[in-house]
Parts: C-alpha cells; sequence; structure tokens
C-alpha cells in the first residue's frame, strides 16, 4: 500500500499541472491564498454553528443557522479541498508522506465522521432544543470537538510549510 502511495504521489509530482505550480511565480501564491479563504469559509462556518450549539445566541434557532452556515462550510470545504490538492502537487513526493500532512488528513476525515454522527443521530431531537434551550450534552460534545478538530487542523496545515 505504501509503495502504491508513493508511486502515486510520484506522478502526481510529475505532472504538467505539478510543474506549473513549482515554476510560475503566481500560481502558487493564488492558490495558497484561496487555500485560506476556503478553510476561513469552512471553519469559520462551522465555529459559528458550534458556538450556537454551546449556547451562544440562543434566540437563534439552531436550523436557522444550519441553513445559512451548511452552504458556506460545503463551498468552504470544496474550494480548501481543490486548492489543498493543487498545493500538494508542488511537492507532492514530500509532502505526501509527510507525518503532519497525513495526521491533517486524518483528522479532516474525523471532522467529517464528527458531522455525520451530529447530523444523522445527535440532531435527531433537534425539535426539542432548536431555540432558547440549551443543547444536549451530545450536541455540545460534536460541537467541543469540532472546534478542537479544526484547530489541530488549521496549526497542522500551517506546520507543513515549516516540518512538511
Amino acid at each position: 500500500m505504501r509503495e502504491a502511495w508513493t508511486a502515486w504521489l510520484g506522478w502526481l509530482h510529475a505532472t504538467p499541472l505539478a510543474l506549473a505550480m513549482r515554476q510560475s511565480e503566481w500560481l502558487y501564491p493564488t492558490v495558497e491564498i484561496l487555500h485560506i479563504l476556503g478553510f476561513c469559509a469552512l471553519v469559520g462556518a462551522a465555529a459559528l454553528f458550534d458556538l450556537r450549539l454551546l449556547g451562544v445566541s440562543r434566540q437563534i434557532p439552531v436550523q436557522q443557522m444550519a441553513a445559512h452556515l451548511l452552504p458556506v462550510a460545503w463551498a468552504g470545504f470544496a474550494l480548501a479541498a481543490l486548492s489543498g490538492f493543487l498545493l500538494l502537487l508542488s511537492d507532492a513526493k514530500s509532502i505526501g508522506v509527510s507525518p503532519i500532512f497525513l495526521s491533517k488528513l486524518a483528522l479532516i476525515g474525523l471532522a467529517g465522521v464528527n458531522a455525520l454522527i451530529f447530523h444523522t443521530r445527535t440532531a435527531r431531537g433537534l425539535q426539542a432544543w432548536n431555540q432558547h434551550v440549551h443543547p444536549p450534552l451530545a450536541a455540545k460534545l460534536n460541537a467541543l470537538f469540532s472546534l478542537g478538530v479544526w484547530t489541530a487542523v488549521i496549526a497542522l496545515g500551517r506546520l507543513i510549510a515549516y516540518y512538511g
């Protein structure tokens, strides 16, 4: 499995797009800016929703927050994922095997599992705590986990530049 992964990374590293990412004066910084904007939208929307689950702004219905923030989070995720892939191309052979990068990917996966658990299980009783009520402990734990994981993802993303 590891050999297949490193072979794929080598192939990615040699693609014309990877070469462009390394040689263009403006492509890499532009993609990096897009990556930052993407994760700002994603993590900003997630953090606002998580804070609502932790009891901030209880006058705003949870369903209304979700309706406004979920599309922003998805758009941010799409932009961050696409631009992150392009950033990986710039040095795929080394970034792709970095424990920091792999940990970042694992945490993004955990954030997704946490969101799935929230939406498929925790939110089932949402009508009972949608507005002016403290959300249940499970929702608060989902929110705390989300805030912690996204903070770690951002920190690891920054560390890639120094140790990746």
